[in-house]
């Protein structure tokens, strides 16, 4: 694709950390186009259950989410603004997750991803004029490093519920969306500033693929809900499930008002 990729260290729980990146930018390159909001700290997570009450996490999980994953995001996009105004304009895509819309993992997890969209839109509404527009985007189940080493060791299954990581996308997908979203025309970028947008489907509306040519589904389709959901729970009551119900399952998406009304099916 070209271009020149620089590392440049910084502590997102540390402004001044974060300041000093911007001003980095400045000098150096004297422009900025596209900011990709995903900085987000597991280190909590890794000191107890990502899972656990809201009453055991206590204000640990809480800061390890926020402070990162949402504060950090608020104040990037505070020392970006001025830099893409400069610029001309710019795209800002701060990547959420479906915890924004409906339970996921745990109670802080979801205040801070439904908070970041909430930071979106309101971010397109004072950012009108500039020339900058905001997008929260949501990846689906993601094959992080991470997660690859929970399948690994074992511990997958406890850690996400049996979700079935075969069906994740790779960390690139979100990167293909961001570039999708990148070079749309002018007046189409500007039309979804402010909203939430989902990688699969987008890839299903843009046309771009996982580097294998396959489009992971939506977390909200019945091709993701049916084999994560439906079918382990009737297997639990000794029903066997046949593989050409499952590959038959169409990519219908459940409304939001649906998806959201409440936490996944135990």
């Amino acid at each position: 694709a070209g271009g020149d990729g620089r590392c440049i260290q910084c502590d997102h729980a540390n402004d001044d950390d974060v300041k000093r990146v911007f001003r980095t930018l400045r000098e150096e390159q004297g422009r900025l186009d596209i900011l990709v909001n995903n900085a987000f700290s597991t280190e909590v997570a890794r000191r107890g259950s990502f899972r656990d009450k809201f009453w055991l996490q206590g204000g640990a999980m809480w800061d390890g989410i926020a402070t990162v994953g949402l504060r950090g995001h608020y104040i990037c996009a505070c020392e970006a603004t001025p830099l893409m105004i400069d610029s001309g304009g710019g795209l800002m895509v701060h990547i959420s997750s479906f915890g924004g819309a409906a339970y996921t993992f745990n109670v802080a997890y979801g205040v801070a991803k439904a908070a970041l969209d909430r930071l979106n839109r309101d971010m397109h509404v004072e950012l009108r004029g500039t020339g900058i527009n905001t997008i929260s985007l949501y990846p689906g189940l993601v094959r992080t490093e991470g997660n690859l080493e929970l399948e690994r060791s074992g511990e997958w299954a406890e850690a996400s519920g049996g979700l079935d990581l075969a069906l994740g996308e790779t960390p690139a997908f979100s990167g293909k969306a961001v570039t999708a979203l990148a070079t749309l025309e002018p007046e189409a970028q500007a039309a979804r500033s402010g909203t939430i947008q989902v990688v699969a489907e987008l890839a299903r509306e843009l046309g771009f693929t996982e580097d294998d040519g396959s489009q992971p589904p939506s977390i909200r389709s019945l091709q993701f809900l049916v084999p994560n959901y439906l079918v382990p729970k009737l297997e639990e009551r000794d029903i066997e499930v046949p593989n050409w119900f499952v590959s038959s399952v169409p990519d219908f998406l459940l409304p939001w008002a649906v998806f959201s009304g409440g936490p996944p099916p135990e």
